[in-house]
């Protein structure tokens, strides 16, 4: 007897809950969307403080000043451009190599003779350095 009851318990306990699991939720909803409507969901305030941030460093305002730009017009004729033309800006900003400069590349390549330069003389091929021992 208490066997058939749980069974009966069982079953009906399974039968809840397939009808439960079987119940719509709800439906989710797909769509595409054309590159247009991104654009046009992109942010450009944060666009914009990107570009002024970038104009505020004091290298960049060095180097404006270097150039014969005075820093206050160049901000003043970024406040001036319109959204699409910040956009530009800013997607180019992420584009730009950080830290590359003429004195890295020279750095660098200098590196590179020396070391190219001590392993020969250490195989013995050169003679270029007095403190490398044979």
């Amino acid at each position: 007897m208490r066997l058939k009851n749980f069974k009966k318990v069982l079953a009906v306990t399974m039968v809840f809950l397939t009808a439960m699991n079987a119940m719509p939720i709800g439906l989710a909803q797909a769509k595409l969307i054309t590159t247009d409507q991104v654009i046009q969901e992109s942010h450009p305030a944060a666009d914009r403080a990107k570009v002024e941030s970038f104009l505020a460093r004091e290298d960049v305002q060095k180097q404006l000043t270097a150039m014969g730009i005075d820093p206050a017009e160049a901000e003043s004729r970024v406040a001036s451009l319109s959204d699409e033309e910040i956009q530009k800006i800013a997607g180019r900003l992420d584009e730009l190599p950080a830290g590359e400069g003429a004195v890295g590349t020279i750095v660098g390549a200098a590196l590179i003779i020396f070391l190219v330069l001590l392993v020969t003389d250490l195989l013995g091929l050169t003679d270029v350095f007095t403190f490398v021992r044979k």
